[in-house]
């Protein structure tokens, strides 16, 4: 639950004080058993416009999906294309057959879809792991 004071409690602008939801601590309850939480840093950074790109991808992947076995988003068979699985391969004919193999059950033409995956991660960097600055 959250508190806010107000102004006239003290020289300070309002302030917001936190209590836990077990309500006020337990008498006798040593002050030193209670965990400390501390402020983390972030020592990695990703590179956000690779994390937009494949983000915008993957929306592009999840909407061709749809129109490919012609149906809402809920109901298009589990099937995971794993963009960094498919950086991996060495040759555009490795990831054209790994994408349609995954596409087995799909009874519409899948090689526009193929083709356009292709030319879309052509460039990509994989994000599994994350770039040091």
């Amino acid at each position: 639950m959250a508190t806010v004071s107000s102004p006239e409690s003290g020289p300070h602008s309002p302030r917001v004080y936190f209590q836990s939801p077990s309500g006020p601590r337990a008498a006798g309850e040593d002050p030193e058993e209670i965990p400390v939480r501390r402020q983390g840093k972030v020592t990695v950074k990703y590179d956000r416009k690779e994390l937009r790109k494949r983000l915008n991808l993957e929306e592009w992947i999840l909407e061709q999906l749809v129109q490919l076995y012609d149906c809402e988003e809920e109901e298009i068979p589990e099937l995971e294309i794993d963009v960094d699985e498919l950086l991996d391969m060495e040759h555009d004919e490795d990831r054209s057959s790994r994408v349609k193999e995954l596409l087995v059950e799909c009874f519409k033409p899948t090689e526009t879809f193929v083709n356009d995956l292709l030319d879309k991660i052509r460039g990509m960097q994989k994000l599994s792991t994350p770039q040091k600055k």
